[in-house]
């Protein structure tokens, strides 16, 4: 499967075009003026390794490209893999990959028992939540599986009060600038269930936040609420679709080895991003990259898009080209 998805790569081309334009707060821009030059960060979010049948196979895709692309940092954004024995094919060649590479914790990751804590450790993290510095900028990682008091089942989405009082030390007390990390979104959709706290501290440090940015929608996709921008970043491998909209995308035997593919609606070839942060500029750039689905999309299985969402692309096996300046278009 490796080699198959590898020599796809002329058809999963890097978009040239920039898709749309992202706001920087204007008040960031002196902040931003503290790096001493760009700085490159490779990601790459919700592998699902333990979905998917050839999740190696993505993993290397990434780490080929980043081979070329020499980021400063990789950071996976979460819903990577299990912690087992068995998953250190993608968790070690992650980690061997570059000197820095970030982990940031998935709710799927304890699907097989192991509580965050565990996770953290196995996988060599400061803690569930942490800061690092790479290069003048300050990374800002967040844990957004924690659970409010009044919990009622499932997976939580939340950032308790001790968290968010780091939280606030951190937005004093750092230098900046800042780019602020988590799995799942602090604004637009299925965003953590005290969203507004969390963008209301990300609010009062816009003259450090340059964006935050997330996983777990599997969609690519721009929120802004106040003077900060939140950028979600497409999936590795497919979209969720559910028990009720189920359907073979692969042959067979994938399928009858991997339950939970036919859940989904995948991607052909691995999606993943490059943020390039150029003080020079004042402008990040978002590199883009385009796939197509396996089988039928979501829409051809009648999954109706979701009234949120604002251009009808979020949706797609694609990581759009994206710019993000101080200047309104």
């Amino acid at each position: 499967m490796k080699k198959f998805i590898s020599s796809r790569r002329d058809f999963c081309r890097t978009t040239a075009a920039v898709a749309t334009s992202i706001i920087l707060p204007r008040e960031v821009m002196a902040c931003l003026g503290r790096v001493e030059k760009p700085i490159k960060l490779g990601m790459i979010t919700d592998l699902h390794q333990d979905v998917m049948h050839d999740g190696p196979a993505r993993l290397q895709v990434f780490l080929d490209a980043m081979k070329k692309e020499k980021p400063d940092a990789l950071i996976q954004l979460g819903d990577f893999a299990y912690p087992t024995k068995k998953n250190e094919v993608v968790s070690k060649a992650f980690e061997k990959a570059h000197p820095k590479t970030l982990h940031v914790l998935g709710n799927h990751e304890i699907d097989d028992g192991h509580s965050f804590d565990e996770v953290a450790k196995l996988w060599g993290m400061k803690g569930r939540y942490y800061t690092e510095h790479v290069n003048g900028l300050d990374l800002v990682v967040l844990d957004g599986n924690e659970k409010p008091e009044n919990h009622q089942g499932g997976y939580p989405a939340h950032i308790g009060e001790q968290q968010l009082e780091w939280l606030a030390k951190q937005l004093k007390t750092l230098q900046g600038p800042i780019l602020v990390i988590s799995h799942q979104p602090l604004a637009g959709p299925s965003s953590i269930d005290n969203a507004e706290e969390v963008q209301a501290l990300l609010n009062s440090a816009a003259d450090k936040v340059l964006l935050a940015v997330n996983g777990h929608t599997h969609i690519d996709h721009v929120a802004r609420e106040g003077k900060v921008s939140y950028l979600h970043v497409n999936s590795a491998s497919y979209k969720w679709v559910g028990g009720s909209h189920r359907n073979k995308s692969y042959p067979a035997e994938v399928h009858s080895k991997f339950q939970w593919v036919e859940y989904t609606c995948p991607y052909r070839d691995s999606l993943f991003t490059t943020l390039t942060i150029d003080p020079a500029s004042g402008r990040i750039d978002v590199k883009g990259r385009e796939s197509e689905w396996v089988g039928k999309s979501p829409s051809q299985l009648g999954i109706a898009d979701k009234p949120n969402l604002t251009d009808g692309q979020e949706i797609s096996p694609q990581i759009r080209s994206r710019q993000l300046g101080p200047v309104e278009k």
